[in-house]
């Protein structure tokens, strides 16, 4: 058993490295096909040999290596052979802990038939019952009885529900770097220790990272689509430099060649920093007086970094228009006509929201272009506009319908 696993392992690590350094990766004596076919009798001293083989891989081999490596073509058994392995070490190290996340992960991503995972129904005693993806990693890793998790490791899991709401709730990439929330959920992990491999954690993880990773990639996304934005306004005006990160210049060219899935894909502790830059980049971007005038739409070229004479003479008028007095506000209309007209609006927009979302990628669904700005909708938003029920008289469609119309006014 155990080395069958082993030589599973081994078969996946082959074919990762051999892809990684295009070529094969020479195989120890002893460690051959014909070794592994030996009778048992026979087969100690290859598991042993074999145990360590995989041990000096392990080093070679990371997890972004790993995340990459795990496609949506991969087998599944291959994923839960990797799986037995990692939760079967005796010492896991913080690279093992990264690796067995994103294998258990993947599993969650890709269940053998579609659905699989999803919990349906209530015991007969009214109670939730066992998670459907619990019960197989169960029948993956367990030999035995499961063991039950300490009180102290279950509040732990509870912290991640904590954490995903907050996730859930942000909605700026800037304001998610700068939470901490990334490195709160990946303290709650390392703290669970060795118990970070038992099934009810890693049925617990998997939803949790599915959930974080969604919202991480729809907000860096939408960062990284007004970053581009604003230095193709900053080349159309004549200008190169987009903003500064850590006293060095960033032009045009740079932000142009910067690569969104390849960031995605970059190892963790590399990954924050560049993440970080991005923010830096957005915030620089922001707080200089050309993103300003391209938001209040100042006409006029920049030449070298400045507005044009023309569109200094268009801030000063405005600026003189300002300092008249205000016009006192206008109450809210009472008119029947206005506020028919006023829904009708809402009505269109919504619509027009629902068309985009149910179109859209479900990577991108949540970045709703509008004319001025991106919308971005929760995943519970994104949701209830590709419901089919909308026109029902029922409680759960005018739920929908209330998350409908909160995903606009709240951006008002």
């Amino acid at each position: 058993m155990e080395l069958a696993i082993l030589a599973t392992v081994h078969g996946f690590y082959q074919k990762l490295l051999r892809d990684y350094f295009a070529g094969e990766i020479p195989i120890p004596m002893g460690l051959d096909t014909a070794a592994l076919t030996l009778p048992d009798v026979q087969i100690s001293p290859t598991v042993e040999k074999m145990r360590r083989w995989l041990q000096l891989l392990d080093l070679a081999i990371s997890p972004a290596m790993m995340r990459c490596a795990l496609t949506p073509d991969t087998d599944p058994e291959m994923a839960e052979g990797l799986l037995r392995y990692y939760a079967r070490k005796a010492e896991p190290g913080e690279s093992d802990r990264d690796k067995t996340d994103l294998i258990a992960t993947f599993l969650y991503r890709n269940p053998r038939v579609p659905g699989q995972w999803e919990r349906r129904g209530y015991a007969l005693d009214g109670s939730l019952p066992i998670p459907p993806f619990e019960i197989a990693l169960t029948e993956i890793l367990a030999d035995g009885e499961v063991k039950l998790l300490s009180a102290e490791h279950t509040h732990y899991l509870a912290e991640l529900d904590i954490v995903r709401a907050k996730v859930e709730a942000v909605r700026d990439f800037a304001a998610l770097i700068e939470s901490g929330l990334c490195l709160r959920s990946r303290d709650l992990k390392r703290t669970l220790a060795c118990s970070f491999y038992h099934p009810v954690v890693l049925a617990y993880v998997a939803p949790f990272n599915v959930a974080f990773g969604k919202k991480f990639d729809t907000l860096f996304r939408a960062a990284s689509f007004e970053i581009k934005k604003f230095a193709e306004s900053v080349e159309h005006r004549g200008g190169s430099i987009v903003g500064q990160v850590d006293g060095m210049d960033v032009t045009v060219d740079l932000v142009a060649a910067m690569d969104e899935e390849d960031i995605l894909r970059t190892d963790y502790n590399k990954s924050l920093e560049r993440f970080g830059r991005v923010v830096k980049l957005k915030q620089s971007m922001e707080t200089q007086p050309k993103a300003r005038a391209a938001a209040a739409g100042v006409a006029g070229p920049f030449v070298h970094g400045r507005l044009s004479e023309a569109a200094s003479g268009q801030r000063a008028r405005a600026a003189a228009a300002a300092s008249l007095p205000a016009k006192p506000a206008l109450p809210p209309t009472s008119d029947p006509r206005q506020i028919a007209l006023e829904e009708t609006k809402l009505r269109t927009v919504e619509e027009s929201i629902r068309a985009f979302v149910r179109a859209a990628n479900a990577k991108l669904r949540e970045i709703v272009p509008m004319t001025s700005f991106n919308l971005i909708l929760t995943a519970a938003e994104a949701d209830a506009f590709c419901v089919d029920f909308l026109e029902e008289a029922s409680f759960r469609a005018d739920h929908a319908a209330s998350w409908c119309g909160w995903s606009q006014l709240s951006r008002v």
